[in-house]
């Protein structure tokens, strides 16, 4: 049984991760159905991140080796690439560091992350309906120091569960005149060491509640979220090349009447 419900929550995990609507709340209600909760399910739900990761890293292998090969100076890759990837990743990495435990502790529940969902689907309606920015930014290799900081100050607004981390830092891209695909992909890429940080600093203080036993578990729920997302993402760029991002916003919403309705039907024990 428990193997069965590390399936369906990789799967959740991986379809989630990198599209605008908050892995974080649809986990939660995948949680709360299966009766998978408390502080293994808490890390399970962290480490399953990783093969998330992995797959960005997969699909865009060619672009991660660019950005380490420091003789590229020029576009999204090398020394410059890099310093992109930093401007955009720092405002989140110091934000969360400092606010990590109250985080954990005050706003990872089921309202709040409802909260988070259904602003942020306004915001989404907001952005594409009423505000509808010109994408004056359509390639990797365009973006500027100034957009990378706009869209990592964004990113902190996903240190909100229920934000999603993606809506965000496409969003911000958006408003400073990123095209949508090349805010998406950029997001991809800020979320990777973004991710990794966060990962690994709560798998360190949770280890304490895994035992040798729970590897098979661990295990599936890694290469279920790993193939999950490879599909996802390859989704979710074609898709933006042909539509708006409304019907992330629409769902969005209706996620967040959902939890709200499933945390009164299935309260937490």
């Amino acid at each position: 049984m428990e193997l069965l419900q590390a399936l369906i929550l990789g799967l959740v995990e991986g379809i989630t991760e990198f599209i605008p609507v908050s892995s974080t709340g649809h986990l939660i209600i995948a949680n709360r159905l299966l009766g998978f909760e408390g502080n293994r399910a808490d890390t399970f739900d962290v480490f399953i991140q990783l093969g998330a990761i992995l797959a960005v890293v997969i699909i865009y292998r060619q672009r991660f080796t660019n950005l380490v090969d420091l003789r590229n100076k020029q576009g999204f890759a090398g020394i410059n690439g890099l310093i992109l990837l930093a401007i955009a990743c720092l405002p989140a990495f110091v934000l969360g560091f400092l606010g990590h435990d109250f985080i954990k502790e005050k706003l990872f529940n089921p309202i709040t992350v409802a909260i988070g969902l259904g602003v942020g689907g306004l915001a989404i309606l907001l952005v594409e309906y009423v505000i509808k920015p010109k994408a004056e930014v359509t390639e990797l290799d365009k973006l500027t120091r100034k957009d990378a900081l706009w869209v990592g100050i964004a990113q902190c607004l996903a240190l909100w569960p229920g934000t999603s981390r993606s809506a965000s830092t496409i969003i911000g891209g958006m408003l400073v005149g990123v095209g949508r695909k090349t805010a998406a992909e950029f997001s991809f890429f800020v979320a990777v060491p973004v991710m990794i940080a966060a990962t690994g600093y709560d798998l360190f203080k949770s280890l304490k509640f895994l035992t040798a036993s729970d590897i098979p578990v661990f295990a599936v729920g890694f290469v279920a979220a790993f193939i999950s997302a490879l599909i996802a993402v390859r989704f979710f760029i074609r898709l933006l090349s042909n539509t708006t991002l409304i019907p992330f916003g629409w769902y969005r919403i209706g996620a967040a009447i959902v939890i709200i309705l499933v945390n009164i039907i299935l309260p937490a024990k």
